[in-house]
């Protein structure tokens, strides 16, 4: 078996043209009759694409129409994985060979097309007209009948000249028809410029009313960070900066551990500026300032006022009143006892 793979690859590299490179790739190309995708080496030796990103890119090109090139469509097929192949598209995205387009359908219902355009920047060229169709030819044997014309006025004749005979004028030529400028292209770029502005980012947060406990303890906490997690070693400059910070979490709240396991889970792999971490986690997972006492006695239930028993001066008997005196059988007997007497008066 290894003498004819051998020899095989002999009589393949004496049918190379050309003298055969010392050193480097020795291409043996052998012409495809089938199932064969034309790729270009702007899209093959892309010096800023990834090689993920290339084999993903020949991947999708080799598709037929209205295949499913998702991400988890394509981890199914490929041996990446779902992260790898998620930054592979956005790859390609920002380079232009892979566009999401929104269409309208005329039911009205709004859907999202994915196209890929195996030549990107030719989107950007001018189009060539269309050619115009050939006009329909006359029939063979049916020749254009001949037009009379009348002939320009004769002169007037001299003697012994004949005058002018009437002729006959060839069929008149169509005027050309009107270039017809091409449709305008339903697929726009939506490459961004490399130089498009970005949003600033978003400040780092304050507490609302600074104190030295509160700078004290977010300065300890940043210092003592490394020891529960080392890659996340801080410089003195870097602590002082992102001290304000911590003590915003901690004047809402928060306490350490919460505030260590929030900034330091799941770190990327290679974290080379742990302090941008920190700054950005800082800032867009500061947790929402604790509700106050009116806050919370507004969302308290209604407490119900339960009067309390007195006991009757007169009587002894129970009865609610919120305060001592006289159960009412006893206060209505006072009063006609009272009218009784200014009666008798």
């Amino acid at each position: 078996m290894d003498t004819q793979q051998n020899t095989a690859l002999r009589r393949a590299l004496a049918e190379v043209p050309g003298p055969l490179p010392t050193s480097g790739v020795i291409h043996i190309a052998i012409p495809h009759t089938d199932r064969f995708t034309v790729v270009g080496n702007h899209l093959a030796q892309h010096p800023d694409l990834s090689c993920t990103a290339v084999g993903i890119a020949v991947r999708i090109q080799s598709l037929p129409q209205g295949f499913e090139i998702g991400i988890k469509a394509l981890a199914a097929r490929c041996r990446e994985g779902e992260k790898r192949i998620a930054a592979a598209l956005r790859e390609l995205e920002a380079f232009g060979y892979l566009q999401r387009v929104r269409d309208r359908l005329p039911s009205g219902r709004v859907i999202t097309r994915t196209v890929f355009c195996n030549q990107p920047t030719a989107l950007l060229r001018p189009r060539r007209p269309a050619a115009a169709p050939p006009h329909a030819q006359a029939p063979a044997g049916a020749q254009a009948a001949p037009v009379r014309v009348p002939a320009p006025a004769a002169r007037p004749e001299q003697p012994g000249t004949p005058g002018q005979p009437e002729t006959l004028a060839a069929p008149p030529v169509p005027p050309p028809p009107p270039a017809v400028s091409p449709p305008a292209s339903l697929f726009v770029p939506l490459v961004p410029a490399p130089t498009a502005p970005k949003p600033p980012p978003r400040p780092l947060p304050h507490p609302s009313e600074p104190t030295p406990e509160l700078d004290r303890a977010a300065t300890a906490f940043l210092s003592d960070l490394c020891r529960h997690a080392p890659q996340f070693t801080l410089s003195e400059t870097d602590v002082r900066r992102l001290a304000p910070g911590v003590a915003a979490w901690l004047e809402r709240g928060a306490r350490p551990d919460t505030i260590r396991h929030a900034l330091t889970d799941d770190p990327p792999n290679l974290l080379k500026h742990p302090a941008k971490l920190l700054k950005y986690r800082l800032t867009e997972l500061l947790p929402p300032p604790p509700p106050g006492i009116r806050d919370l006695a507004a969302l308290a239930r209604p407490r119900i006022t339960v009067t309390p028993f007195q006991t009757c001066d007169a009587c002894e008997r129970a009865f609610r009143s919120p305060a001592p005196g006289h159960c009412r059988d006893c206060r209505e007997h006072r009063e006609h006892r009272s009218e009784a007497t200014r009666t008798a008066a």
